[in-house]
């Protein structure tokens, strides 16, 4: 490391505080591993939902659907439609 770069992360407002990123780096780790629980348990619903007769892929499609916008919505049928009817598929 530079004399330069071996100052700034000892003295002045640029300091690094060990402290304070060890806490940021703590909770990142928590975070993830609430996010690896989390997918695990949609996970567990899709597989439910598959024994139900449900079918997965479609379900995650009405999902990305209903995030959406109205008017986003609207935009990407209207433009599915269109390349469909171009497909000769309609």
């Amino acid at each position: 490391m530079s004399e330069a770069r071996a100052r700034k992360s000892s003295e002045g407002p640029a300091a690094v505080s060990a402290g304070q990123l060890r806490s940021l780096i703590e909770r990142i780790e928590r975070l993830e591993e609430e996010k690896r629980a989390l997918a695990g348990d949609i996970k567990e619903v899709f597989a439910e939902a598959k024994a139900n007769g449900f079918d997965a892929k479609i379900m995650r499609q009405v999902i990305k659907i209903r995030r959406m916008e109205s008017a986003e919505r609207e935009e990407t049928e209207a433009v599915l439609d269109l390349y469909l009817e171009a497909l000769g598929m309609k």
